[in-house]
């Protein structure tokens, strides 16, 4: 009888989550749809040509700043999905030279990191021959007739902003350059990237996934039923439809599987809807690598550079009553994630599955801001910890060294804070961002800084 009153409440959970997660995608959506209306309508009205001058307030051309690239996170978009919607809630705004790639939003993080290099060098997106083969896509996707900064190389280096997921996919990016794995780049190296900026990224993996539906065992497959499984069949059935309009206004980046109708056969689909082929059964897909056990084998190859200077955000929404982990609290926490919050901070890993990792506890992974631990998103730590710094007070960093993780601990903080709404953050918001870009703008060289105008040469 007890068994079945778990089945119950099991059921219920995956009901009530399922509808959460939809109407938080219908909210994105039909804010998207309204805001591009009302943005047409006003255009409509109110016409006119406003030519603006790129150019710095101290007098420094702004084209020749390096870039700062604000790449996000599972289920999201960069410009030009969406409309004029923002991922990052208008934060590229605060500097005249941020670049949002579209990336796959649901695709593996080793895709992503191809895609990002092609974004901006130019070219079609090469996902390598051997790779190709083995997770059973196509080699080549999207083409990019001209790259959003074809000149990056090691004397014009790159700041990156990642959110969640977005982090780890810029980590994977700079250890593929500096193994030199783009063909026909042969003089790539890890001194491309300047920066790496952190928001809540998922350096080690959470585990969400588990309660989402991946099998705690061995990190890779899916529980029969579960909210990831009911994913799988609403994308699978999202890109076989390949309705042209809509897969321009939002794709989950799965076209390099050819999963649509133009492409797929009739059993083509019962194959990937029964899960005997595409991407969720090959496992080349996000969730797997957010696993403990995923982000373990992916951190195995992936290094801390010595003259690369490292940030991180980690994001926290849980305390400790009498010693026991709970959400911190019911209002400041957004709907969406409000359940996992309350479900990671009762973590306890199964017992009849080996821990991840040698002195692994479950306490150092309740602590946790909806989406991930607060352990997984300060800094590279499994299977080798990382160089790292806590930060109390910005000023006493500086100078800032490179090959250090220095990271924050935001209290008060879900996954989503810093993303999709401005006014929910408040100024909070703000005191992030402008530190991210003053800190890029002013601390992070890896020469000598540029000489500003009116300002002497340095002896």
């Amino acid at each position: 009888m007890i068994r079945w009153w778990l089945y119950a409440l099991q059921l219920v959970e995956l009901i009530v989550s399922a509808l959460v997660h939809m109407l938080y995608g219908f909210y994105i959506f039909s804010t998207a749809v309204a805001g591009d209306l009302s943005q047409n309508l006003s255009e409509q009205f109110f016409k006119g040509n406003l030519e603006v001058k790129r150019e710095d307030p101290s007098g420094t051309n702004v084209d020749d700043l390096p870039p700062i690239v604000l790449v996000h996170g599972i289920f999201g978009f960069g410009k030009g999905r969406l409309g004029s919607f923002s991922y990052f809630a208008g934060a590229e705004k605060k500097d005249e030279r941020v670049l949002v790639p579209d990336l796959g939003s649901l695709t593996s993080v080793y895709d992503r990191a191809r895609e990002l290099f092609y974004y901006l060098k130019g070219g079609q997106v090469d996902y390598g021959e051997e790779h190709s083969k083995a997770y059973g896509h196509s080699q080549f996707g999207r083409i990019y007739e001209q790259g959003h900064y074809p000149e990056w190389d090691e004397d014009h280096p790159i700041h990156f902003v990642g959110h969640s997921a977005g982090a780890q996919v810029v980590r994977v990016l700079q250890q593929m350059l500096a193994d030199k794995e783009f063909e026909g780049y042969e003089y790539t190296s890890e001194h491309w990237v300047l920066s790496i900026t952190s928001l809540s990224g998922a350096f080690n993996g959470t585990t969400r996934t588990y309660f989402d539906g991946m099998q705690p065992g061995d990190g890779k497959t899916m529980k029969p039923v579960s909210l990831l499984q009911l994913c799988r069949i609403g994308v699978t059935v999202y890109d076989r439809l390949d309705i042209p309009w809509l897969k321009a206004y939002y794709s989950f980046g799965f076209d390099h599987f050819n999963m649509s109708r133009k492409k797929l056969g009739l059993w083509g689909l019962v194959d990937c809807l029964s899960g005997n082929a595409g991407p969720f059964t090959t496992g080349d897909w996000i969730l797997p690598d957010l696993t403990l056990q995923g982000s373990m084998e992916m951190n195995f190859r992936l290094q801390t550079f010595p003259n690369t200077f490292y940030f991180s955000y980690a994001t926290k929404c849980t305390r400790k009553i009498l010693g026991v982990t709970v959400p911190s609290g019911i209002l400041g926490i957004h709907p969406m994630p409000f359940i996992r919050v309350l479900q990671m901070s009762q973590w306890r890993h199964p017992l009849d599955v080996p821990p991840p990792y040698k002195g692994y506890r479950d306490e150092d992974w309740q602590d946790n801001d909806g989406a991930l631990n607060t352990i997984s998103m300060t800094h590279p730590r499994l299977p080798i910890e990382h160089p790292s710094r806590l930060v109390v007070n910005d000023s006493d960093c500086l100078p800032l060294q490179p090959g250090i993780w220095y990271y924050k601990i935001i209290e008060q903080a879900d996954h989503i804070l810093f993303i999709v709404n401005r006014e929910r953050a408040g100024v909070q918001f703000d005191l992030i961002y402008d530190t991210i870009f003053q800190r890029c703008r002013k601390h992070v060289f890896r020469k000598t800084p540029p000489t500003l105008p009116n300002q002497p040469l340095p002896n």
